[in-house]
């Protein structure tokens, strides 16, 4: 079951409400519309973030995913399982400790990450059409900094730890 939370801009600080409540709007829309992009992969958000931390990180196994994206063990089974199905991901026994399971895209999970990224730049560009490159750059400057001093992970969705 997923749990949508909707927030009310109730003060508004200046015209369409307050920074936080813009940063919600804009990452739930952000959100949305890229599930949307890459159903035509036959994939969710949660995959999508998987393959990229996949091919971002040789010899990675589910234990260790599971903790960075901070995902219940069972639940990273399952979405494993279903990458595997697709013919996107392979599990194969560890050369270092054979007790372990790497995970690692096949041929067609890298075709379809490469996918994935074009689609990714095609959502970014999309979404900050209104934005100058300069502008862009500072507005993710700023969000990194923010992101920072929240203490969340670099590259990882807060969503996983709801899944």
């Amino acid at each position: 079951m997923v749990r949508r939370i909707f927030f009310v801009n109730s003060c508004k600080p200046g015209p369409g409400g307050g920074v936080a409540f813009l940063l919600a709007q804009l990452g739930a829309h952000a959100a949305f519309r890229f599930g949307e992009r890459i159903a035509a992969l036959g994939l969710s958000p949660p995959h999508a973030g998987i393959l990229r931390l996949i091919a971002a990180t040789p010899s990675c196994n589910q234990q260790g995913l599971a903790k960075r994206l901070g995902v219940v063990p069972s639940r990273m089974v399952m979405l494993i399982d279903e990458l595997v199905e697709k013919g996107l991901v392979e599990r194969k026994r560890s050369q270092k400790d054979r007790r372990h399971s790497e995970l690692g895209l096949t041929k067609a999970g890298a075709l379809t990450f490469e996918k994935l990224g074009r689609m990714a730049t095609e959502h970014e560009a999309d979404l900050c059409a209104a934005l100058t490159l300069e502008e862009r750059e500072t507005l993710a400057a700023l969000c990194r900094k923010i992101v920072h001093q929240q203490g969340l992970t670099p590259g990882v969705h807060p969503g996983y730890r709801k899944l």
